[in-house]
């Protein structure tokens, strides 16, 4: 029998447990995702099409696990992608896809690990939450974009029953360092019941 990973990606908040997990998960998270109906995804990427007028562009997709967020990008019209990662294995997956142009692996404790102004649009989805990245995630990607750079980004029912990730986000949206273009509250894991917040945020 296949061993399920989902429940315990939920659960598990510690950095390096949660690494273990991915590398473990990677050989069948697509699989366990998809009967799970996983739909964010797309609805990021379709979300960012309508916000973003130049789809040439480099897009970082951070957090990016087997690529399934950059296949969902590419049927959006983005053609240029580069993905980020901290899991060998996720990573591994994500390249047998041929949808990136780069793909590189990141250290968890790597405070900065997009150089600045790189990328005008950069994608964190299903990354920041309960098991996985930290609230402080949007400090880093938003950081990292320039001054009118786009950031599509989720947030699942695990992550806004935690006040912290979305605090995080209005620390920026509050003093004005960044402005909410898009927020639609939709289907995540449909076969779960779990719904997510998709968010297109646009540095000030």
């Amino acid at each position: 029998m296949t061993e399920k990973f989902l429940d315990r990606a939920y659960t598990d908040v510690n950095p390096e447990t949660s690494n273990q997990i991915y590398d473990a998960w990677a050989k069948t998270y697509e699989a366990e995702v998809a009967e799970n109906g996983y739909a964010t995804p797309a609805r990021v990427a379709e979300a960012l099409a309508a916000h973003v007028k130049d789809r040439s562009a480099p897009v970082l997709d951070f957090g990016c696990g087997t690529g399934l967020s950059g296949l969902a990008l590419q049927l959006a019209g983005f053609n240029t992608l580069d993905g980020m990662d901290p899991s060998p294995e996720m990573l591994g997956i994500a390249r047998e896809k041929g949808t990136y142009r780069s793909l590189t692996q990141i250290e968890i404790s790597d405070a900065a690990p997009i150089p600045d102004g790189t990328y005008s649009t950069i994608t964190a989805i299903g990354v920041i939450g309960s098991g996985a990245a930290p609230a402080s995630t949007f400090d880093l990607v938003l950081r990292a974009l320039p001054s009118g750079g786009v950031l599509g980004v989720s947030l699942n029912d695990h992550a806004l029953q935690e006040k912290v990730y979305e605090r995080a986000m209005c620390n920026w949206l509050d003093t004005g360092s960044a402005r909410l273009l898009f927020k639609e509250y939709g289907p995540h894991l449909p076969a779960r019941d779990i719904k997510s917040n998709v968010y297109i945020i646009e540095k000030s």
